[in-house]
């Protein structure tokens, strides 16, 4: 692999991921939450993923899958690694309690209102680490196919990581929010946004350090495959 795709493809990973700040800022300066904005950013976020998911990740796996395997063994490991992807993604968003799923969008009113009520500081900051533990856990993935898609096709891997950028925005809200007005620091809210967002360039270092020396088609498959579920 050529050290310009590495380098772009560390440098997509950490945009993508540090876009979790964007929507920190973008809390601190408003007294109400922008629905039409975010309906806008998560709407085309999803059609984005939706789009690279089926239309270039899969087939790609499935590509490369076929090539190592043949036909019905590389179609049968596509299949698997893309519900164990799935089925994963479906396990991390069961075990996150709704009130503090970080994909349950939390209004910056409601949340000063919240503020008011008696003891609803401790509530308030536990809902916001919770969300920034499980960000982080899901990042981790996003930031490896990330990098792992940009060394394999520079385009994918911008598509990608514009995708998860934007879908990281309201994330970013989703963590900075609660964790602000229960401590009243601007600084700590928007440390541990940009913490959970670093989860993905530290992705695309665990690519680098420990699966760049085995990449071959059978491990690009699988994890395009994975990602897509």
């Amino acid at each position: 692999m050529e050290l310009e795709n590495i380098k772009l493809a560390f440098l997509l990973t950490a945009l993508a991921g540090l876009a979790t700040g964007i929507g920190s800022l973008l809390a601190f300066f408003t007294k109400t939450t922008n629905k039409k904005f975010l309906s806008i950013a998560l709407g085309f976020s999803a059609g984005v993923m939706l789009y690279v998911s089926f239309l270039e990740i899969i087939p790609k796996g499935q590509e490369s899958l076929v090539g190592e395997l043949g036909e019905n063994f590389g179609m049968l490991a596509a299949f698997a690694a893309f519900f164990a992807g799935l089925l994963f993604t479906a396990f991390i968003d069961w075990i996150v309690p709704s009130y503090e799923n970080p994909h349950e969008i939390r209004l910056v009113e409601e949340m000063n209102e919240e503020q008011k009520e008696k003891h609803n500081k401790k509530k308030l900051m536990r809902m916001g680490l919770f969300s920034a533990l499980a960000i982080t856990i899901h990042n981790f993935p996003e930031g490896l196919v990330t990098f792992m898609a940009a060394l394999e096709d520079p385009t994918l891997g911008i598509a990608i990581a514009i995708a998860v950028a934007l879908h990281n925005i309201p994330e970013g809200i989703a963590v900075s929010v609660p964790i602000y007005y229960a401590t009243g620091s601007r600084v700590k809210a928007f440390m541990y946004s940009f913490l959970s967002g670093l989860a993905e360039p530290i992705g695309a270092l665990f690519g680098f350090f420990v699966l760049y020396n085995y990449l071959n088609e059978l491990t690009f498959g699988l994890v395009f495959t994975a990602v897509a579920g």
